[in-house]
C-alpha cells in the first residue's frame, strides 16, 4: 500500500501533459518497469476508462491501485497521484499569484509538453506492438485515431469503440470457442447503489449547508463529464455562478496548466475560492466531491467488465477493443500534446533525442524534465 503511494505522489511531482501523458507514464512505470500489471489488464483499463465519466488517468491510477494492494491501494494511488497538484492549486488560490510571465515557470512548462511527447510516443508504440497484429486491427487503430480525431465530445471517443466491439462480437459467430457464453455479467449493485443515492439525494439537501451546495455543485460536474479536464470548466462555470467571480474561472485553468497531475484539480482551486472563510477546506471538498462519482463508477462496473473480457466468445471484440484503444492514445498523441508542443525544428530533434534516450538508454523521466528544462530556458 505504501509502494503505491510513494510511486503515486513520485509521478504526481511530474505528471505534466494531460491524460494522454498519464497513461504513458503509467504503461511505461507500472506495466514496462515494476509489472503491476500485464499488458492485456492495462489495456482493458484504458477501455474502460473511456466508457465511464470523470478523469480517465485517475481512475486508471486507481485501478493498478487496485490491482497491487486492493481498495486501501486504490486509494493510495489516487492520494498520492493528485496531493502535489492539490496543494499547489490550492495555495495559487489562496495567494492568488500570477507566475505567468516568469522565465523559469514558462521554461518547465514548455519541458514538461516536450516530456509528454517523448512518454506518449513510448506508450503508444509499446501498445501498438502488443494489439495490432493483423491488418484488421490496424485498420480499427487508424479509422479510430482518425474519427477522433476529427470529432469532439462523448460520441467521438466512445462511438469507435462500441462499433469495435460490436464487429468483433459478430466475427466471433465464425469461432468455434462457444465457453463461458453463459458467464454471468453484473455490476457491483452497493457501489453503484452509493453514486444513484449520492447524485439525487445531495441536490435536495445543498441548501441547507454552505459545504452541501458546494459538494453538491462538484459531484455534479464529475458525473456528467467526459473528456477530462477541459471540459468540466464550461460545466462549473454556471453551477457556480454567484459563488466564484468569472475572471477566477481563467485563473483556475491557468493555473491547472502550471501544475503537474489531473486537471480535474482545477476543482481544488474553485472550491478554495468559492470559501474564503476556509479555503483548504473548500479546496478539500471540491477535490474529493469531483472525483468521486468516476472513482464510485469506476468499481461498479469493474466486476462487469471483468466478466466481459473473460468471456471467451468475445475474443474478436477484445481484440478489436484492444486496437480501438491504440488509435484512441494515437489520436490524443497528436491532438493535443504534439500540436500543443513542438513549435520549432529544435524541439523536434529534442523530442527525437529524449526518446533515444528513454528507450534504449533507460534514462530516469526525472534527467529527462531537467535535460529538456535547461534546453528551454537557453534556447
Amino acid at each position: 500500500m505504501f509502494k503505491v503511494l510513494y510511486q503515486f505522489f513520485i509521478l504526481g511531482l511530474y505528471g505534466f501533459g494531460g491524460p494522454a501523458a498519464h497513461i504513458g507514464y503509467f504503461q511505461r512505470e507500472f506495466v514496462q518497469n515494476k509489472r503491476w500489471l500485464n499488458d492485456q489488464d492495462f489495456t482493458h483499463a484504458v477501455a474502460l476508462c473511456q466508457f465511464l465519466p470523470g478523469p480517465a488517468s485517475s481512475q486508471l491510477g486507481m485501478y493498478i491501485g487496485y490491482k497491487k494492494a486492493g481498495y486501501l491501494g486504490a486509494l493510495c494511488a489516487f492520494a498520492g497521484f493528485t496531493f502535489p497538484s492539490f496543494l499547489l492549486l490550492t495555495f495559487l488560490a489562496i495567494g492568488n499569484q500570477q507566475y505567468n510571465d516568469v522565465a523559469i515557470i514558462d521554461s518547465l512548462i514548455s519541458a514538461a509538453k516536450l516530456l509528454a511527447v517523448v512518454v506518449v510516443a513510448d506508450a503508444l508504440w509499446g501498445m501498438a506492438k502488443k494489439n495490432i497484429t493483423d491488418k484488421l486491427t490496424l485498420v480499427v487503430a487508424l479509422l479510430t485515431a482518425i474519427s477522433v480525431f476529427f470529432s469532439t465530445g462523448l460520441i467521438g471517443q466512445i462511438l469507435p469503440i462500441l462499433l469495435a466491439a460490436s464487429i468483433g462480437y459478430l466475427l466471433s459467430f465464425k469461432s468455434e470457442s462457444n465457453s463461458n457464453h453463459n458467464l454471468m455479467i453484473k455490476p457491483n449493485l452497493f457501489v453503484l447503489s452509493m453514486f444513484v443515492i449520492l447524485l439525487f439525494v445531495m441536490p435536495l439537501v445543498a441548501n441547507q449547508s454552505h459545504f452541501f451546495s458546494l459538494f453538491n455543485i462538484f459531484y455534479q460536474a464529475g458525473s456528467f463529464v467526459f473528456g477530462g479536464g477541459h471540459v468540466v470548466l464550461p460545466l462549473l462555470e454556471p453551477m457556480l455562478d454567484g459563488m466564484v467571480e468569472p475572471d477566477t474561472f481563467l485563473s483556475a485553468y491557468a493555473a491547472a496548466q502550471l501544475v503537474p497531475g489531473p486537471m480535474f484539480t482545477m476543482a481544488s482551486y474553485l472550491g478554495a475560492s468559492a470559501m474564503v472563510d476556509s479555503p483548504v477546506l473548500g479546496s478539500l471538498i471540491a477535490t474529493i466531491a469531483v472525483f468521486l462519482p468516476g472513482s464510485l463508477l469506476l468499481f461498479a462496473f469493474l466486476p462487469a467488465w471483468n466478466a466481459l473480457f473473460s468471456n471467451n466468445k468475445l475474443k474478436s471484440s477484445i481484440l478489436l477493443v484492444n486496437a480501438c484503444v491504440v488509435g484512441l492514445l494515437a489520436s490524443a498523441f497528436v491532438k493535443p500534446v504534439l500540436l500543443t508542443s513542438i513549435g520549432s525544428i529544435f524541439d523536434v530533434a529534442a523530442v527525437v533525442l529524449g526518446y533515444l534516450l528513454l528507450k534504449y538508454r533507460n534514462c530516469p523521466v526525472w534527467v529527462l524534465i531537467v535535460l529538456l528544462g535547461v534546453y528551454k530556458f537557453f534556447i
